[in-house]
């Protein structure tokens, strides 16, 4: 078909393209180690205006504003709902000077950078600088999640943007209330009391929405398995109807509700909570896409050299100026006030909303509305891209995030934890031991590993450990039980590859099996809490040995016959468990003996399996894991000094290039 007749997407085929490219876009800059936004702001304009692949105007048509407008509901309600005050800590009185103070700030600042800067008229700065009071929090938390900021700065940022959205939203409506106003004649008077009914309207739907899903789920009138459905309705409902009497009010209403849910302590809310953060990250995933391939070349060209000294003032002046005044005399240190004052990326509301004000704008006669648009995408584009290559190394330089390596956090402080960490610690990985039993952090303390003492699941501790520094969690005390339940809990945001739990005790039988979805990966080579116990009481150690060219994996194995493989620390310095499938690969002899103890009618059938799952693939992939460079990390038994264990002492003081 040649491509002359290709007249666009049908619709179904059009946000079946949205999804793979939004999220297929979120998984590359993943693995690639890049700012999401910006992966996925520059997959938009290829399959739009580069290509032509994908046209949503064309394409989807007039659905397109609709679902950008309930996609920004949807995304500013999962935000919302992470309005814990009582986890606000010591942020509490910067996050309310960003604000009461800093939103007027920014608002005028804006507007004079527009006015000056772009050259718009007093009008559309207006309008346009309150919309740009946003900080977007679909473009912070990604970033959060990549520059692994310090709590109080990552909290400040993640407030300010959450809280801010809907204010912006409705500084916005004032400002073209007012421009209408005074171009149409009508009572100054009459657009006041409309602009306060539409906001009391939009604050009173979302508290009553808010109180009424948490009382109907508090009370069990709603069944688990609709819970989810009756909250997504209620929110549509709730940004629909303010969303009728004032335009974009409805924001403000979803909002409300998301900070109410969030504050009534129900016992489902961490479901509800992660379902929501997966339906944002599509729907982030999807508007980025829309917006990027909605962009019209033709309306850019119309921007000038002004454009460029627009993006220049709010980056350099305009947001600076506004942070460090809101936040003067507040206590915090200069570092974390210098990362708050240069990190202000917009994002999905500010393009969303500007583009619709601006076509209001153009309509009621305000020439510069035409512009708002484009500046409006110049904007975010300019700082997504900034930000989001920028926030991580320029919070470590101002030591605020952590500088490389991500750590190990150990739940439980038993003389097997302690030994890992020791030796972990040693090779630079960074460690931290918690328990909520005061005498197993003896141990940990007196040899000098950072201890927390409390649950790690306790307020207390989300209040006070810096989570984001941890990569890893090591589910390790003596209670099967509270191992699971940690592990299940944090592994949604740990990721479940890297929760970590020992071997249950009795787990193999068949009554004492748990289902794959609860506790952590198998960590520990098989042993459960009293074997790994019983080995160090036994005189086994924590080795850590450097492989090298001269010295590979299998003169390691060879002079190391009864050790147990635990993990192995990569030429990036994170530590990294060995798989149960790896051990198998590894150590195809130590398989073949676990046969030889089942019942002779059953080893036939074991080998077999067994020769299918070794094979040269698996063999490899297990193999490069540990190749030149890499620190093994094993429980060894005890033995006397040897020239193995010259080396395995030498080549643990530093990483091997």
């Amino acid at each position: 078909m040649s491509i002359e007749t290709v007249t666009g997407l049908a619709p179904v085929e059009a946000f079946a393209l949205v999804g793979v490219l939004g999220v297929g876009a979120q998984w590359v800059a993943w693995r690639l180690h890049l700012p999401a936004i910006v992966v996925m702001l520059a997959v938009g304009l290829l399959a739009g205006p580069v290509l032509g692949v994908f046209d949503p105007a064309r394409d989807i048509g007039g659905l397109v504003q609709p679902l950008i407008s309930l996609a920004v509901a949807v995304i500013l309600f999962e935000g919302g709902l992470t309005l814990d005050l009582h986890k606000l800590g010591d942020a509490k009185k910067g996050v309310m000077r960003l604000v009461f103070v800093g939103a007027p700030l920014g608002w005028l600042s804006s507007a004079l950078a527009l006015h000056y800067g772009a050259g718009l008229g007093w009008e559309a700065s207006t309008v346009f600088g309150g919309i740009m009071v946003v900080t977007g929090p679909t473009v912070i938390a990604p970033l959060l999640r990549t520059a692994k900021l310090s709590r109080r700065p990552a909290n400040l940022l993640q407030w300010e943007a959450i809280v801010n959205d809907p204010v912006g939203a409705l500084a916005a409506v004032l400002a073209f209330e007012f421009v209408l106003v005074g171009r149409e004649a009508e009572s100054f008077s009459g657009a006041l009391i409309e602009l306060g009914v539409g906001i009391s309207v939009a604050m009173v739907v979302g508290l009553v929405a808010g109180l009424g899903i948490s009382r109907a789920f508090r009370e069990a009138w709603v069944p688990e398995y609709m819970k989810v459905p009756v909250l997504f309705v209620t929110m549509l409902a709730a940004f629909a109807l303010p969303d009728m009497m004032l335009h974009e009010s409805g924001l403000l209403a979803v909002t409300v509700m998301g900070l109410v849910i969030a504050n009534a302590d129900l016992p489902s809310f961490e479901e509800l909570r992660r379902f929501k953060e997966h339906a944002t990250i599509l729907l982030v995933s999807g508007v980025f896409i829309l917006l990027a391939a909605s962009l019209d070349f033709a309306s850019l060209s119309t921007l000038t050299w002004r454009a460029g000294l627009f993006v220049a003032l709010v980056i350099l002046l305009a947001r600076p100026l506004t942070v460090l005044i809101s936040l003067a005399f507040s206590g915090l240190p200069r570092n974390e006030k210098l990362l708050i004052a240069f990190t202000g990326p917009r994002g999905v509301v500010l393009v969303a909303v500007a583009g619709l004000f601006g076509e209001r704008l153009a309509a009621a006669g305000v020439d510069d509305g035409a512009v708002i648009g484009p500046l409006a995408f110049i904007l975010v584009l300019a700082t997504v891209v900034l930000h989001g290559f920028t926030l991580a190394p320029f919070a470590r330089f101002l030591g605020l995030a952590q500088s490389g390596t991500p750590g190990v956090l150990f739940i439980g402080g038993s003389r097997f934890t302690t030994a890992l960490a020791e030796a972990l610690k040693k090779a630079e990985v960074p460690v931290l031991i918690a328990d909520p039993n005061h005498a197993r952090l003896v141990r940990p303390r007196a040899t000098g590993l950072p201890v927390f003492y409390g649950d790690v699941l306790s307020e207390a501790a989300e209040h006070s450990l810096e989570i984001l520094s941890y990569k890893t969690i090591v589910a390790a005390t003596e209670n099967d039980a509270y191992n699971t339940l940690v592990a299940t809990d944090l592994a949604p945001e740990f990721g479940h590859d890297q929760t970590w739990q020992i071997a249950r005790h009795r787990a193999e039988q068949a009554r004492h099996a748990l289902p794959t979805q609860l506790g952590g990966r198998a960590f520990g080579a098989g042993k459960t809490f009293r074997e790994l116990e019983d080995l160090i009481i036994g005189g086994w150690r924590i080795a850590m040995t450097g492989l090298t060219d001269e010295f590979t994996f299998e003169d390691w194995k060879a002079g190391r016959t009864g050790a147990h493989l635990i993990g192995y620390v990569p030429t990036d310095g994170s530590f990294k468990r060995v798989t149960p499938d790896d051990i198998e690969v590894l150590f195809p002899n130590r398989a073949e003996a676990r046969i030889e103890d089942l019942p002779e009618e059953q080893r036939e059938t074991a080998r077999e399996a067994l020769r299918r799952r070794l094979t040269d693939a698996r063999r490899n992939s297990a193999r490069a894991k540990l190749g030149a460079g890499v620190r093994i990390v094993a429980l060894v038994p005890p033995e006397s000094e040897t020239k193995e264990a010259v080396v395995e002492a030498a080549n643990s003081k530093k990483p091997h290039a």
